[in-house]
């Protein structure tokens, strides 16, 4: 087992998302879009201005396991050289750790953005671009066909060089990278690790919760891996994060109400309509599933404002109980379920629930 470590300074990056916590009970039960004249006029950057509530109840999630990895990770980070961060490509900020600088320290740092192919090239080419003008470089892969781990196993070896080189001027002895990937529950580290290894060296599906333990993994001669389970911040503040989290099967389902998840979708859906880069088809859910989406029409009556006008709203729940009766036998709960199925298995096409 690896012990001992040299430190590296590390190029980071912190989450920024203004999407404001949902505190009281009255938040939470609040149905509604946001508060502009139409779905089109929405402010689209990150999402930070779209008042989008889900009528559930709280989704928090911390299971054992994780606490349990989390306490083991203190010792183990000091085995290692270099941190490879793994978030999921559909909502890139959602999947930031907020503890993360904390863990790393003055190690290095690899940003891997996984399932590349789940957004389409414009977000990909805009995220992109919003990591750069922050000084972090995103290795962009989709482990699923082993699209862009090549480069990542490069990137990880040319870290083990600047390592090796500072240990010879020590007197010392070359050896293997050691490092740790890290990142929520199913954002693919464990499948990024069997394509680097190039066979199954590792559980991994795509739901949350198959790597219950840390695990070290050879690469070859030069790359060592610490597999470790998906962590997750022990209280989910920011309740729109922790909305994509369910609806990109990235937090286990027993901490939401499917049925009140997937009408958040269906809301979400119309917002994100007018962004091309979010990827979200005109009418896509009427052509998916033959039910159109109703909106639902108020009238904004503010004679100080210039908010004045109607707000237009879609009816998830009518298209919900629409869909239902013609696919899952009126019952509402498996049409929630073969929705939000749908959409983790891109069958919906690539959608990107976060923008920069």
């Amino acid at each position: 087992m690896p012990s001992g470590s040299d430190h590296d300074n590390a190029s980071s990056l912190s989450p920024v998302d203004g999407s404001a916590p949902v505190d009281s009970e009255a938040e939470r039960e609040t149905v509604a879009c946001a508060p502009v004249k139409s779905l089109a006029g929405a402010r689209l950057s990150g999402l930070s201005g779209v008042a989008l509530s889900t009528a559930a109840p709280t989704i928090q999630w911390y299971p054992g396991h994780i606490a349990k990895a989390e306490r083991s990770l203190a010792a183990h980070l000091e085995k290692v050289d270099l941190v490879i961060e793994v978030r999921d490509a559909r909502i890139p900020l959602a999947t930031s750790h907020p503890r993360l600088q904390r863990w790393m320290r003055n190690k290095q740092h690899l940003l891997v953005i996984n399932r590349r192919d789940m957004v389409n090239e414009a977000a990909r080419l805009a995220w992109d671009g919003w990591f750069r003008l922050r000084g972090q470089t995103p290795w962009w892969c989709d482990a699923k066909v082993g699209t862009g781990v090549k480069q990542l196993q490069q990137a990880a070896i040319r870290a083990g060089e600047a390592l090796n080189a500072r240990r010879a001027g020590r007197g010392m002895k070359p050896r293997a990278v050691r490092a740790l990937m890290l990142g929520f529950p199913n954002v693919g580290k464990s499948a990024l690790i069997n394509r680097l290894v190039r066979q199954k060296v590792v559980d991994s599906a795509r739901r949350a919760g198959v790597t219950r333990s840390l695990r070290w993994v050879r690469v070859g001669q030069d790359l060592d891996l610490l597999d470790a389970p998906g962590v997750l911040p022990p209280r989910l503040d920011d309740q729109m994060a922790a909305l994509r989290l369910a609806l990109c099967d990235d937090i286990g389902q027993a901490a939401y109400d499917v049925e009140q998840v997937a009408l958040a979708f269906v809301r979400l859906l119309a917002v994100l309509e007018p962004a091309a880069a979010a990827g979200v088809a005109p009418g896509l859910l009427e052509r998916r599933y033959g039910v159109a989406v109703p909106v639902l029409r108020a009238a904004i009556v503010d004679a100080t404002s210039p908010n004045s006008g109607e707000l237009a709203t879609p009816d998830a729940a009518h298209w919900l109980l629409a869909a239902a009766s013609r696919h899952t036998s009126g019952d509402s709960l498996r049409m929630g379920q073969r929705l939000l199925d749908d959409y983790r298995r891109g069958l919906l096409g690539p959608i990107a629930l976060e923008l920069p």
